[in-house]
């Protein structure tokens, strides 16, 4: 819910500022942000009163997933960047995941 609030909020910064161009990137980006900080938490949530060697390894997990959204922004700017503009792009992605990063103990809870 957050997450869809955000992109939404996110994609017409984007759109106030970058035209029609930028509405693609900032759904697409910032569906994928939400979608991949969502997995991280549920991944973690799931060992959270484990040990502390299986914790790190969830934690790892989820990180190397906000990895993977950093790469896939940079195959979509590489292989159409008119489509994908850069800054738009990134501004989709982490004006996305880093407000959920921060809610993230809130969705651990």
């Amino acid at each position: 819910m957050i997450g869809t609030a955000l992109t939404a909020g996110v994609t017409g910064i984007l759109w106030a500022f970058w035209g029609r161009q930028a509405i693609l990137p900032g759904l697409v980006f910032g569906a994928l942000a939400t979608s991949l900080q969502f997995a991280a938490v549920k991944a973690v949530k799931q060992v959270w009163e484990a040990e502390f060697s299986v914790f790190v390894g969830r934690w790892g997990l989820g990180m190397g997933l906000r990895l993977v959204g950093v790469l896939l922004f940079l195959a979509a700017v590489l292989v159409n960047r008119e489509l994908f503009p850069p800054v738009p792009t990134a501004f989709a992605y982490l004006g996305v995941l880093i407000p959920l990063l921060f809610m993230e103990m809130r969705f651990l809870k």
